[in-house]
């Protein structure tokens, strides 16, 4: 079979290859994918991914209680936790790291456009080597094409997101309380950056864990045009 998928793929790049029709009948579901069928099916198993995904992160709780992305305290903070649930303030804690959650829910509203523009700009290229990738080649791919423009975007989102659910006032709070704390060193983190990145990394888990299932389950495979295509991937 791997014979056959390098002979195809070869072909492919070729239009007329005579030697696609000699193929055709031991290719998976009994046809022969185009160019355009591959990067089709490929381009829909990334939009069924970041609607599935992307869409819960936005949603109340979606970072907040979902344990696999949950933004937890910075190394630098833990100690200031810590500290505050040590001297009965472990609500005012509790509210801070809610309010971390909350900015990062409404950051990822401003993902889908480009990540929509990224799967859009994929080239043939691009989608062969995903399809005969690993279980998150269509994860690394968006991951190396959409970061520099998702932390852009993210950024200001969060920073303001911060003021609008009022964390910007809960970890002033906190971080006073914290730092009149006899014989502690006062801190100060850049808690925008930190949520920007931490909220950068859920949105690529979730999306890996949609590509996962569509790679190994069949039954993930929503439409014909996935099936065609992931048969592909399953016997090379």
């Amino acid at each position: 079979m791997k014979k056959v998928l390098t002979l195809m793929i070869a072909c492919l790049a070729l239009s007329g290859c005579a030697e696609l029709q000699q193929v055709a009948s031991q290719l998976p579901q009994g046809g022969i994918l185009s160019n355009a069928d591959i990067a089709a099916g490929l381009k829909e198993a990334l939009d069924k991914g970041i609607d599935t995904q992307v869409t819960k992160l936005t949603q109340t709780d979606g970072f907040y209680k979902n344990e696999l992305v949950k933004i937890l305290l910075p190394a630098e903070l833990q100690k200031v936790d810590k500290t505050l649930r040590g001297i009965g303030l472990g609500s005012l804690a509790d509210e801070g790291l809610k309010m971390l959650n909350r900015a990062a829910e409404n950051a990822v509203k401003e993902a889908t456009p480009i990540f929509v523009n990224a799967v859009k700009q994929m080239t043939i290229t691009d989608a062969k080597n995903i399809l005969l990738g690993n279980d998150r080649a269509a994860t690394d791919y968006l991951q190396r094409t959409t970061s520099s423009q998702l932390y852009a975007k993210f950024n200001p989102v969060i920073k303001s997101s911060f003021s609008k659910v009022g964390a910007d006032k809960v970890w002033s709070n906190i971080i006073t309380q914290y730092n009149k704390v006899p014989l502690v060193q006062d801190v100060n983190p850049d808690l925008t950056d930190y949520v920007t990145n931490e909220a950068l990394k859920g949105v690529f888990t979730m999306i890996a864990i949609e590509e996962k299932d569509i790679r190994n389950n069949i039954n993930a495979r929503t439409s014909a045009l996935l099936k065609r295509v992931f048969a592909m991937q399953d016997n090379k």
